[in-house]
């Protein structure tokens, strides 16, 4: 791939090998795609994501086939002939290269680079920009750059529910205490102080009690005649 090829081309993310299946070098998937017909045909090449300790790192895999077993994608590769070769990749993370012009038919679906830079938006208020993203195995994080730093929201659609990206928007709805350190409750303060005062009436009324007791044992002491 010459560079001007290089620069038409973005890395998209399609699927997650999870685990073995089987003694014959199969590996189930879960799958970041709506068309694994067009992403996972037969001679199709993926980079791999691996930890730069694993001795798949730097390198590229092949799909033989794709099969269904009760509703789970499972995948045979080339180079992974038993159980345990696949055991190897388990958790790995599939990338393909892909047109930077094509514009993906999913449903909320977009590439890396449609999302850098887009406004974030939190109650209409811009509060800052998507630096980058974060693939991580559980899921992806946004790291929008904001006025006091880099902050990493979920990009979950109960926290991200809306990407424009023809507007160049992005709305979150995030948590309380995601963004920013949760202020005091009213209630719980006043309950403190409550806590707080009744413990002083406690010890005073103690102090009180002691005070009372050793006056009736003065006043009830035998005097010299």
């Amino acid at each position: 791939m010459d560079d001007s090829e290089k620069d038409r081309t973005q890395q998209l993310r399609v699927g997650r090998l999870t685990k073995a299946h089987g003694l014959k070098g199969a590996i189930k998937l879960e799958l970041f795609t709506d068309d694994p017909g067009r992403r996972f045909v037969p001679g199709a090449v993926f980079t791999l994501q691996v930890p730069t300790g694993s001795a798949w790192h730097g390198k590229t895999i092949e799909l033989v086939e794709l099969r269904w077993y009760n509703q789970h994608a499972v995948g045979f590769f080339k180079d992974v002939p038993d159980r345990s070769t696949a055991e190897t990749l388990a958790k790995a993370i599939l990338w393909i290269d892909a047109d930077v012009a094509e514009q993906s038919d999913e449903e909320d679906a977009w590439y890396d680079h449609q999302l850098v830079g887009l406004a974030v938006m939190r109650d209409g208020v811009r509060i800052g920009t998507i630096g980058r993203l974060e693939h991580m195995p559980a899921q992806d994080l946004l790291i929008v750059k904001t006025p006091t730093g880099d902050v990493m929201i979920p990009f979950v659609k109960a926290i991200v529910p809306s990407v424009d990206v023809k507007n160049g928007l992005v709305t979150i709805t995030p948590p309380p205490g995601l963004l920013e350190e949760l202020p005091e409750d009213p209630a719980d303060a006043e309950s403190a102080d409550s806590h707080a005062a009744e413990a002083d009436a406690d010890a005073d009324a103690e102090a009180d009690a002691v005070t009372d007791s050793e006056t009736d044992a003065a006043a009830s002491a035998p005097t010299a005649s």
